[in-house]
Parts: C-alpha cells; structure tokens; sequence
C-alpha cells in the first residue's frame, strides 16, 4: 500500500475488500453477460410502459431499491439495462453489483457538459480517456492524472455509429465530484488539456472495469454548455429523441461487445 501526505492517493492494490460484492451476491442465473448502463429515467418509463421490462433483482441503498431489468429484442436476444445513479460513488457501487450478479460486458448512455460550444446540444461523444477529478476511481487504480478507456470497447461503439450515419467525436473527457465547483479556471485549464466534455462517472467506470476485468464503453451526448462566462443550460435533459435513441444504439453496441 502507498502512503502519502494526501489520503486519496494512498492506493491499496489488495484483489480482496472487507466488504466483498462477490461474498454477498450470488450470481443470477438469469442475469445477461451484456448490460447498458443508462442515466435517462424517462426511457425506463416508457419501456416499462409499454411492458418490455422484466425486472431481474433489485440492488438496495438508503435511497430505496434500484431495479435491475432485462430487455428481450425482437431477435430474442437479452439485455440487463439498469439507471445506474448520479455520482461516481454510487454508480460504480452499483456496477460493482452488477458484476457480481453475472454481468460482463457494459455500455454505459448518458448526457454531459460541454468545454466547447462548438460541440452542438445532442452530438454524440465518446469517452477515449478520463482525467480523475473524482475520488472513486482512485481507490480501483494507483494514482495517475487519466484513466484510459478500452480500445476494442470504443472501436465496437465507433462501428455501431457509423453503422447508422450518427456524427460523433471521440476525446477526453473530464470526470468531477463537484459540478457547483466548476469555475472559469478548471474550464480553461480542462480545455486546454483537450477536454471535450465534463461529467461525474466516467473515469471511475473505467477504473473499476479495469479492476474487475470487464469490458465497458460509454456514449454521452453534448448537453449543456460551460464554456462560456455564464452556464448556458441549453435545455440538455428535454432532448428525449437524442436520448431515447443514444439508448438503443448503445444496446446494439453493447450486444456486440466480446
């Protein structure tokens, strides 16, 4: 174990915690290998709407259950999709969950603040690497500035997309526990470093994907701006079209994941 002035930088390399996921939860024999990470509530209700939704397990924290659902295709192919949390903490631990319950294979849809306000509300980023602004990833891997992302994951969305004619960028993005703490400065400093997008998962997902060995992607969609001298909320969470089909394309690219 490392010891250093700052405990956040203390990274412990034990395989094995006190409070282990794989000792709690037995694996479901129900659970798909492939799962999609989803950050949009609305497309859960309408999936469950229309009664597509088959809930597999429910994951427990002090705010309540967080159903784990399978989604069967027109092919009869399974997906776990599940709404992962705000917040690297709770979305990691919930991932962590995941694994343990059989799941293998990860694509994560979610919005984020754009560094550029050339990047339009709705276009399609993919995270290449992470700079660790946050504190979860930190106990996954020993301290570094960025987390890379895996390649053959990212290849596998970037074939999806061009699959379908969706223009996208692929790039860095910058993940923060502390979106009231971004200021002019760590903007400019981000930009500069070649941040496309701020958000508060990321470099923890690929963090933890690398500890536990699974293979995990994201797809964000450009939604509000901080580039600027003031916020410009650019109606990002009312895009329900962008979002409901960055949904669907990262189940497909999911499924392709091997």
């Amino acid at each position: 174990m490392l010891s250093h002035d700052y405990p956040i930088l203390e990274f412990d390399a034990a395989r094995e915690a006190i409070i282990e996921p794989g000792k709690l939860i037995a694996p479901l024999e129900a659970m798909p290998e492939h799962g999609v990470l989803c950050f949009f509530g609305e497309v859960f209700r309408d999936l469950a709407a229309a009664g597509r939704l088959e809930t597999l397990y429910h994951c427990v924290s002090e705010m309540g259950k967080h159903p784990v659902h399978a989604l069967q295709l027109e092919d009869g192919r399974r997906v776990a999709v599940f709404h992962s949390g705000v917040g690297a903490a709770l979305a990691v631990g919930l991932m962590e969950e995941l694994i343990a319950l059989g799941g293998r294979k990860f694509v994560a849809c979610g919005g984020a603040g754009v560094l550029n306000r050339d990047i339009a509300a709705g276009h399609v980023v993919i995270p290449q690497s992470a700079v660790r602004d946050e504190g979860t990833s930190y106990h996954y891997l020993p301290p570094s500035r960025e987390v890379e992302g895996d390649p053959a994951a990212i290849a596998t969305l970037e074939r999806v997309l061009q699959r379908h004619g969706v223009p996208y960028l692929v790039g860095k993005t910058w993940t923060t526990d502390g979106f009231y703490r971004e200021t002019p400065d760590k903007v400019a400093r981000r930009r500069a470093e070649g941040c496309l997008t701020v958000e508060m998962e990321t470099a923890a997902f690929f963090a933890l994907a690398q500890f536990r060995g699974v293979r995990f992607a994201q797809l964000l969609y450009g939604g509000d701006d901080v580039s600027g001298a003031d916020w410009d909320h650019r109606d990002w969470e009312k895009r329900t079209s962008v979002r409901e089909r960055l949904f669907w394309l990262a189940v497909e690219a999911c499924l392709e994941l091997v």
